[in-house]
């Protein structure tokens, strides 16, 4: 989408010693990190923008170039490519086959370490991030301005964010609110789980000074944090509660908050999207190019992280999903400069839409066509005479059918602003996500039927045959990775439903083996890098590393 929030964005980020733990932890990353405090004023609204770009943004440039933090590579850094790799590749959905990369065999297989690059990379980067938000609300704290107030909420839902994927991908978190040289203390999972419960409940609450707006899909305000968004987001923590909280059972009063915040949003303004546009499907709509201008699309999405071909250039926006799974003979998807030839899917991702893959060895078949054979307008998968669906061979992009969800195309006709970046909005908080709470809330909870029916308004939504008869788990969450997959989320809802490790279900290469095996339970959590371990006295490495 044309993305004018990010137009002036301020030459702002955190010095190391504020940042992070210390300096023999910056050296283990080679990190340059800008100082604003070098600045003698503070540009309030500049930082809010850095704070929102800093989801989708690596450093001062678009691209690369100039990065908040020097590494490897300034692509790899990004926050949502951050939390896109540590939930996909290790998944059922799909495999990155450049398997020469540094740490990406680790990422197949589900075999890291402590010391594993890319585990660096987004512990650090949402830790960038947190600081970031700490800034922002220390230099502003006592304001009386009453939309600076609204702005704090927002920053405060960032942070909240934040801190609840410290919890998932680690399960503890380097807390600390404040900026100074002190090293942040450790929180528990239970701990940052009350402290992201508080802050969402505190923003939603117009009794307090600093609240969220009710946007609602304003079009002045699309992109920024508004109460349905801290509803969605209070919705997911409390349906995971008992992972996070480490109980044996689930606990049906969190369950019933997962159910009631699911409620209110989809009694808000923000609708599930259910009208084709000009060939396109609805549920396809949401992934496009104009998916920030398109009311159709528009209206589905909760919390949009923006992205703009013109002016907010990242290698790790909906760049990621879209470039990442074209070449060698796939559809450009609206950006023929960039076509990386990386991700293909798994075939236990194909297993999902249909239950003869390799019939379709050696045909040609569009993702429209696909999603036709399917019967279920969210298999957008894609099928060349020299793709195949079942082959030990990993490292080959051909090896496998192709996952065409992403596109820099628009549903509502025009062009694309870039051919190198993608406009394409990521719809990080979307309606239909509510919709699957309630069914898995209210399935828990013994309530089948009321499941069986929000279900059904999905697969309605994607012209797929409803359920008709009882309902399972096994049914959910497959329904949970036939909606989201590659959105950035699939292994936290396999970890929720005991499938992630073990051997009660497995894909082809879990484990590292081609017929797939089981992993040890310790792998539900990554590691605390040991960087950050060896430099900080305060924070403790999970069990098993």
């Amino acid at each position: 989408m044309k993305l004018n929030i990010f137009k002036n964005i301020a030459p702002v980020a955190l010095a190391a010693l504020v940042g992070f733990s210390s300096t023999a932890c910056m050296n283990d990353l080679d990190q340059s990190i800008k100082d604003p405090q070098t600045n003698t004023e503070l540009d309030v609204t500049g930082l809010l923008t850095k704070i929102y770009g800093s989801l989708v943004l690596t450093g001062q440039t678009g691209g690369s170039g100039n990065p908040d933090m020097s590494q490897f590579d300034e692509g790899n850094s990004a926050f949502y490519r951050r939390i896109f790799e540590a939930n996909e590749l290790c998944s059922d959905e799909c495999i990155w086959t450049w398997q020469g990369d540094t740490g990406i065999p680790e990422l197949t297989n589900i075999s890291w370490n402590s010391t594993h690059g890319y585990n660096e990379l987004t512990y650090y980067r949402t830790m960038y991030n947190v600081t970031l938000c700490n800034y922002y609300l220390q230099e502003t704290e006592g304001t009386t301005d009453a939309e600076v107030l609204q702005n704090r909420a927002e920053v405060r839902f960032v942070r909240a964010l934040m801190n609840f994927h410290f919890i998932d991908l680690f399960g503890r978190a380097p807390y600390k609110t404040v900026v100074d040289e002190t090293l942040p203390v450790e929180k528990t999972r239970s701990e940052i789980f009350k402290i992201v419960e508080d802050e969402l409940l505190s923003i939603i609450d117009d009794s307090n000074d600093e609240h969220l707006a009710d946007f609602n899909g304003d079009d002045a305000n699309y992109g920024r944090a508004d109460k349905v968004a801290a509803k969605m987001l209070l919705a997911r923590l409390y349906l995971n509660a008992k992972v996070y909280l480490g109980t044996s059972q689930w606990d049906n009063e969190m369950l019933k908050k997962a159910k009631q915040y699911a409620d209110e949003v989809i009694a808000s303004k923000y609708k599930l999207n259910t009208t084709a546009l000009n060939g396109r499907s609805a549920y396809e709509q949401l992934f496009m190019g104009d998916n920030g201008e398109n009311p159709n699309a528009r209206q589905e999405i909760i919390f949009p992280i923006r992205c703009d071909g013109a002016t907010s250039r990242s290698y790790g926006g909906s760049m990621y999903p879209i470039a990442s799974c074209t070449g060698d003979g796939t559809p450009d998807q609206g950006l023929p400069s960039s076509m990386w030839t990386c991700n293909r899917a798994r075939q236990s991702l194909v297993d999902k839409f249909i239950s003869n893959g390799s019939s379709l060895n050696g045909k040609s078949i569009s993702a429209h066509d696909f999603a036709a054979l399917a019967g279920d307008d969210r298999a957008l998968l894609f099928v060349s005479d020299n793709r195949v669906y079942e082959t030990e061979e990993k490292t080959t992009f051909t090896a496998g059918f192709a996952i065409l969800k992403w596109t820099n195309e628009y549903a509502q006709g025009g062009t694309p602003s870039d051919v190198s970046f993608p406009d394409t909005d990521v719809p990080y908080l979307r309606v239909a996500e509510a919709y699957l709470t309630r069914a898995e809330a209210n399935f828990r909870l013994g309530d089948v039927e009321e499941a069986k029916k929000d279900l059904n308004v999905l697969r309605d939504r994607a012209h797929a045959a409803e359920f008709d008869q009882s309902i399972s788990e096994q049914d959910i969450i497959d329904e949970w990775c036939r909606e989201f997959y590659m959105e950035g989320r699939r292994r936290s809802d396999l970890i929720r439903f005991g499938q992630f490790t073990g051997s009660a279900y497995v894909w082809d290469w879990k484990g590292g083996v081609y017929a797939g095996t089981g992993v040890e339970s310790f792998y539900d959590l990554y590691p605390i890098p040991y960087a950050e371990t060896s430099a900080n006295e305060n924070m403790h490495q999970n069990t098993g590393y």
